[in-house]
């Protein structure tokens, strides 16, 4: 399935400007071939937008995954997005995925949150593993610092994710996680893993880009550089069948061994 990352930040503070960029984000991905569009987390509404967070933040179904679900359908497209999501009192960091037809497959809440800004801003989500069917891949998601704890991508594996989306945040000066560590978690789970970056300076904080589609052979087939940019890649599961058979991690765990582990 070919794979379109949206590196941008968008327009802190404005759903609408965002979800403008996403339409046209979609066009050009549905031009390219792409089945899917990935989008950075918090891309709905920026990221360091302190109390603004809590105003902007909507309930999964609400009026921007309709309006999201539309541009899906109209640029038939599948798109997978961060955003802040109300939940009653409580507001988590989530990620949704709406497929070409509008139908909403899966939304997940970041488990692992990141520095005081975002503790003092969410709640944790308690699902560790959330995935859909897409187009013969199964789908799983979860956001920026998730992706660091080994135990998450492994749990993904075990489930037998093929294609995990990692819409990300990742900022200055730790892009040693999209250069290295986000290709390692890929070859180690035998997996593709999308990682999908904010980009530039936002508030106190710096952003990286280069967000990366890495294979299960930890190569990446696709790098975006620091700036705004679409980058395409496939993720194959013709190739993705052959790396697990020629690279038994799943089959040669010994689970008896780790139990100091939890």
């Amino acid at each position: 399935m070919r794979t379109a990352l949206l590196q941008s930040s968008g327009r802190p503070g404005s759903v609408v400007e965002n979800l403008r960029v996403l339409d046209e984000a979609a066009g050009r991905a549905a031009a390219a071939g792409a089945g899917l569009l990935v989008a950075p987390e918090m891309f709905l509404t920026g990221y360091a937008i302190g109390d603004d967070i809590a105003h902007l933040a909507e309930p999964a179904d609400g009026d921007s995954a309709d309006a999201i679900a539309e541009i899906a359908t109209r640029r038939g497209v599948a798109v997978a997005y961060g955003y802040p999501e109300r939940a009653g009192d409580a507001v988590f960091n989530s990620a949704q995925l709406i497929s070409a037809d509008g139908t909403r497959l899966a939304n997940y809440r970041k488990t692992h949150l990141f520095g005081c800004f975002e503790q003092d801003h969410f709640t944790p989500g308690e699902q560790p593993v959330v995935q859909a069917e897409l187009d013969g891949l199964r789908v799983g998601i979860m956001i920026c610092y998730d992706v660091e704890f080994p135990e998450n991508v492994r749990a993904h594996a075990l489930a037998g994710t093929d294609l995990l989306l990692v819409p990300t945040a990742q900022m200055h000066p730790f892009q040693f996680v999209a250069e290295s560590v986000v290709p390692v978690r890929a070859f180690e789970n035998q997996m593709y893993v999308a990682y999908v970056n904010r980009t530039g300076q936002e508030g106190e904080f710096d952003f990286v880009g280069l967000s990366t589609l890495a294979g299960p052979d930890g190569v990446a087939r696709a790098r975006a550089g620091r700036g705004e940019q679409l980058v395409l890649a496939d993720a194959d599961p013709a190739f993705l069948a052959a790396s697990r058979e020629a690279n038994p991690y799943l089959k040669d765990r010994r689970p008896g061994l780790y139990g100091s582990l939890v």
